[in-house]
């Protein structure tokens, strides 16, 4: 058998295992797989340095499938090019329990570098991964010692450059320079609804060379000459990403199906699978077949080795020569920061009003140096927001820089801080904006808690006490809305040394995100001697403060977070001239604080007490949980209002007199 001949049968053994998979699903997407085999092809066999048997090899070219919905497309490339993807799991492709679900996920699959689907986000992650490459380049790369040098590949969609976030990424990657992104645009015209003419018509070459992208074009899938020619000149292009406009015929092969939306979204039916495998020269009666002859063909394994031994070889010639930077190295590819930098947190006096943010700002400052591989940066609020490594530079000056200059992109933030974390070798990521802007991010925030990226989304401006803005800028239902996503930890810190142990908490939790909820306006810092310590926060809800004469047994609960606690813990004080006795609890953490042994939460919020009163500057949802069938809370089931964050605050009914009411009226039907 000829290399041509070999080369294209392992490109329809890509096509027919991939109808198969989805016809026997009775669900999924073959047209797109059947139109890029041949590409698929290329990069698994020739292109991308991977290795199989090791898919986390540090050193690998990643592969994005931005074009989540072609699954089927890369699991049949994985199985058939070594990685640890069976033909059985092919044969349970979108089944219960396998590892080749509907849309790729990074955490279930050898192979798969991130959680792709909802369309844009893979095409965003591959720039994070190329911001986290170049980034680790710039810090551990010697003169002839180039222990990072890989690429990212990425396949995108129609629908991926329809989303915005595509544009917001595209346009920062052009900005930065980031010439060893090279992504492949399939340019099939056609979409679910019918030809993409009705409504994509936009010149998306010019769209790429205006964001500084090079830009070349292949006008046949198929052809595999073309389809290398334009890679070489893509790895040749290392100021600029580079973007291959491919021109492809979806379902590819199939003699009724090819070029029709039908094809997109939903198996081809037994009778047009076996019609398009006799067009390809198959025995339509042999499903999930693979010749042996491909097996041995597509296999990398053997390649995958070789190309890591070499890397290992020269990566301990540079530990040889750079054993410093060998140290760092190690240290930064554990995720966590230098030993230390939990002594070097500050802890801040009593007395002195202080927003959290602020107080953020301050901590940040003290981890720096034990972090030096944790890279962020605001949607164009560094200033508001005091989330930056002062004096740890731009990256858009430097690709050492740590602080990313994101613009206001809040959607493609949150997409490349998660494709960051994906790359490995940093220390966890951050992306910072306003709380109300948390709405911009929620897709990317969603799949960080999906994928158990380990995180830190930074938010500012948490509440109607920032004032002025008015209510487009005050967030009322996003606590509630964020506390909804599974596997988020949502941390709303009551003063200044409460933000301490929330940023602790971020730097150690492993297995997921945490999210960072900080005022602008300024709040008391408690004194500790006369309430209880603030590592309280690190089991999401603790006992603040109780009345002498409640003596444990007090007559009613006021729960709190952020900056209405201060208040809360007033009212709590006045309650005794209506001879009342008050427990305040410090809940800056729901989700921390239900992951605690029956016994503490129990402890913290004493069964037996059924008056409980929630005081939250946003809707009351949520607070069912804690404050009982018999419990009240003092919410918000309005927005908010442009005027002075005092005055706002004031009128809405968070101050102590307000909330003494409501806990007086409590108590009395209560009891």
């Amino acid at each position: 058998m000829t290399e041509q001949d070999i080369t294209q049968l392992s490109i329809n053994t890509i096509r027919t295992l991939s109808m198969d998979a989805v016809q026997k699903a009775n669900a999924g997407h073959p047209g797109t797989a059947m139109a890029l085999a041949p590409l698929a092809y290329l990069l698994y066999t020739e292109v991308m340095n991977h290795s199989p048997s090791n898919p986390d090899w540090q050193n690998r070219d990643r592969f994005v499938l931005s074009a989540g919905h072609a699954a089927i497309l890369q699991y049949t490339t994985l199985h058939l090019t070594g990685y640890n993807v069976s033909l059985d799991e092919l044969e349970r492709f979108r089944q219960w329990q396998s590892i080749t679900p509907g849309h790729p996920e990074h955490f279930l699959t050898p192979g798969i570098e991130t959680t792709t689907g909802p369309l844009g986000q893979g095409f965003a992650n591959s720039v994070g991964f190329g911001i986290a490459g170049r980034f680790l380049a710039d810090k551990f790369n010697r003169p002839h010692h180039d222990i990072v040098d890989h690429r990212v590949y990425c396949i995108c969609s129609d629908g991926d450059l329809m989303e915005g976030v595509s544009y917001e990424s595209a346009s920062l990657a052009g900005t930065n320079g980031l010439g060893k992104l090279i992504y492949f645009y399939d340019d099939n015209h056609i979409t679910i609804d019918g030809t993409t003419a009705i409504s994509f018509t936009e010149d998306r070459a010019k769209r790429f060379q205006a964001q500084h992208w090079h830009v070349q074009h292949v006008d046949d899938a198929n052809d595999l000459a073309a389809l290398r020619a334009a890679i070489a000149a893509a790895q040749q292009e290392l100021d600029r990403p580079s973007v291959v406009i491919v021109r492809s015929h979806i379902a590819f092969g199939a003699p009724k199906a090819v070029d029709t939306a039908k094809a997109h979204g939903a198996p081809l039916g037994e009778a047009e699978v076996r019609a398009t495998k006799q067009a390809l020269g198959w025995d339509p009666d042999r499903h999930f077949y693979v010749p042996p002859e491909v097996y041995e063909h597509m296999n990398q394994v053997d390649r995958g080795i070789e190309l890591e031994q070499e890397w290992k070889n020269r990566f301990e010639e540079w530990s040889a020569a750079f054993p410093g930077l060998r140290e760092e190295w190690d240290q930064a590819h554990t995720g966590k920061p230098k030993p230390g930098w939990v002594e070097a947190l500050p802890t801040f006096p009593a007395g002195e009003d202080m927003a959290t943010r602020d107080a953020g700002k301050a901590v940040m400052q003290a981890f720096k140096p034990y972090t030096p591989t944790m890279i962020g940066g605001a949607a164009d609020l560094v200033e508001s927001t005091k989330t930056e490594f002062v004096g740890a530079g731009l990256f858009s000056a430097t690709h050492s820089g740590r602080n990313i200059a994101f613009g206001i992109r809040e959607h493609a933030m949150g997409s490349i801080v998660n494709g960051v974390q994906l790359h490995g070798g940093m220390v966890k990521p951050y992306g910072s904006t306003f709380l109300i802007f948390s709405d911009y991010m929620r897709p990317a925030v969603r799949l960080s808690a999906l994928g158990h990226l380990e995180v830190v989304w930074a938010w500012t401006h948490d509440s109607i006490g920032l004032g002025e803005d008015g209510p487009t800028h005050q967030p009322v239902e996003h606590y509630a809305a964020l506390r909804a996503i599974p596997n988020l930890w949502f941390i709303r810190p009551a003063d200044a040394n409460e933000t301490v142990y929330a940023w602790k908490i971020a730097l150690q939790r492993e297995g997921g995100p945490v999210a960072l909820a900080l005022t602008r306006q300024k709040v008391p810092t408690f004194d500790r001697s006369e309430v209880a310590p603030a590592e309280g926060v690190e089991r999401g809800a603790y006992a603040l403060w109780e009345s002498e004469e409640a003596n444990g047994s007090p007559d009613l609960l006021l729960l709190a977070t952020g900056s209405e606690v201060w208040v809360t813990l007033e009212a709590a004080k006045r309650l005794a001239e209506h001879g009342l006795h008050a427990r305040v609890v410090s809940m800056p953490c729901w989700e921390l604080f239900e992951a605690q042994p029956r016994d503490y939460r129990d402890e913290v919020l004493l069964p037996d007490v059924k008056a409980r009163l929630s005081v939250e500057a946003g809707v009351a949802q949520g607070w069912h949980r804690w404050v009982g069938d018999e419990g009240d809370s003092v919410a918000l089931d309005r927005f908010g209002s442009s005027a002075p964050g005092a005055t706002v605050l004031e009128r809405l009914g968070y101050n102590a007199e307000n909330v003494v009411n409501r806990a007086v009226a409590l108590r009395e039907r209560v009891s």
